[in-house]
């Protein structure tokens, strides 16, 4: 086996020991590259189809392209789409600096998904390399009532031994593609062919990197337009992923704010 046919067979291990301890189940589906292989992962590991929904927390301010992707795409791998609204950025904590208030807003809008459908998990895309406060994560991380993440007290997790603990109020996170690397994502695109969509890809000296809402994600400076100009500029490339992510440059603690708090 390569390093992608590892990465592959942990990640399939994860989701169906997920789908094996905790139902209700959903799977974050925020259209960007990580949830994207994250569903092709999940209908490799079930047959061809998810079993379990996948959920979109709609700021209402993603790009038309994504928009069309999530119509195309819902149809085309036969998904439970359940989406779900957010609240306006009026009611969100007036502390936080403008772009983590603004993204907070899928923090509630998940909350509320969370309590109405009363999931026990919740399978979501992120990566250790891709954020510091993110590297802190476990594969099945626990968030207590309220939703919150105590980054203190977290369960061990040896030889491939998932804790799922519960209590009322509470439910886990479930991480397949926490050892991933952003590298080793486009990598696996690439072999699987897997569809994106196309803001990934330079037009006009442009492209996205990371994908988020209009208002606070920017493109970078490339000319990388097909997947093996991606992966090559990656291998050369000494700047974060998220550079064109406007809350990373605000505060320092403000991802982790949102992070405790029960952000993506």
């Amino acid at each position: 086996m390569d390093d992608l046919d590892q990465l592959e067979a942990q990640s399939i291990f994860v989701l169906r020991e997920a789908y094996r301890k905790l139902r209700p189940l959903s799977l974050l589906w925020s259209l960007g590259k990580d949830s994207n292989v994250m569903v092709w992962l999940a209908r490799k590991a079930f047959m061809g189809r998810v079993p379990f929904p996948v959920m979109h927390v709609d700021t209402g301010k993603k790009f038309p392209e994504m928009y069309a992707f999530r119509e195309e795409y819902t149809k085309k791998w036969n998904l439970d789409l359940m989406l779900g609204d957010c609240p306006p950025v009026e009611e969100i904590d007036p502390s936080l600096p403008p772009a983590a208030r603004s993204a907070a807003r899928k923090t509630a809008g998940l909350a509320s998904l969370i309590e109405k459908h009363k999931l026990r998990g919740v399978i979501a895309g992120i990566r250790r390399d891709e954020q510091a406060t993110r590297a802190k994560e476990r594969v099945f991380s626990p968030r207590g009532a309220g939703h919150r993440w105590d980054v203190r007290n977290q369960p061990p997790e040896f030889w491939d031994q998932y804790a799922t603990p519960y209590e009322d109020g509470m439910h886990i996170r479930v991480h397949p593609l926490l050892s991933w690397r952003e590298i080793d994502i486009w990598r696996y695109i690439e072999r699987e062919n897997i569809p994106l969509v196309d803001l990934y890809f330079a037009k006009n000296g442009k492209r996205y990197r990371s994908l988020g809402d209009q208002d606070i994600t920017s493109p970078i400076d490339s000319n990388a337009s097909t997947l093996a100009e991606v992966i090559a500029e990656l291998e050369n490339s000494k700047t974060s992923e998220r550079a064109g992510r406007a809350m990373d440059h605000e505060s320092e603690d403000a991802f982790e704010r949102l992070r405790v708090a029960g952000y993506l």
